[in-house]
């Protein structure tokens, strides 16, 4: 099974448009990618997705390729197929981290979601978002008031199947 994605970190990014990679995400990173080795650059898969997007996402190479072939069980000309086709690959783009555990955002994807000084890396499990912090606060907002609405006993893990004895509404 994979490595997943833990936890959200907010980094820095330089006049060059480089962001740290915390190094317990470019571990995960790393080990997705099926060609690294130590000393070298590890590959990431990142979709910047459509217009509406607030925030890019990071997949490691494997994850993406996972996606990929689940892509391609789909009915070809499907308009399912067509879409996540459009989304996991016509607006995508291969990076890597360099040595130094930098990675360079393209101007064109820092100006599509608004990054300038620093951003805001939160992990998903299979992949990691990287937000402006205030829409990252926004975002995180809208969640918090979603289980809020439940109920402070409420147990989100009952969305989980199996789960037993969660308190479905507070």
């Amino acid at each position: 099974m994979a490595r997943k994605f833990r936890g959200s970190e907010e980094v820095n990014i330089d006049a060059k448009g480089r962001l740290s990679v915390p190094a317990r995400f470019r571990r995960v990173f790393e080990q997705g990618d099926p060609n690294w080795k130590s000393g070298e650059r590890a590959q990431i898969v990142l979709v910047y997705g459509p217009e509406s997007w607030r925030k890019l996402e990071l997949y490691t190479v494997e994850a993406a390729d996972r996606i990929d072939e689940e892509i391609d069980r789909l009915e070809r000309g499907s308009p399912e197929r067509a879409w996540l086709e459009t989304l996991m690959n016509g607006q995508a783009t291969e990076l890597e981290i360099d040595t130094e555990g930098r990675l360079v955002l393209p101007q064109k994807l820092r100006a599509k979601i608004g990054l300038d000084k620093a951003a805001v890396f939160t992990a998903k499990g299979d992949l990691l978002e990287v937000w402006r912090p205030d829409e990252f606060e926004e975002a995180d907002a809208r969640l918090q008031q979603f289980m809020a609405e439940r109920g402070e006993d409420f147990d989100p893990r009952i969305f989980l199947g199996g789960t037993r004895g969660a308190r479905a509404e507070g």
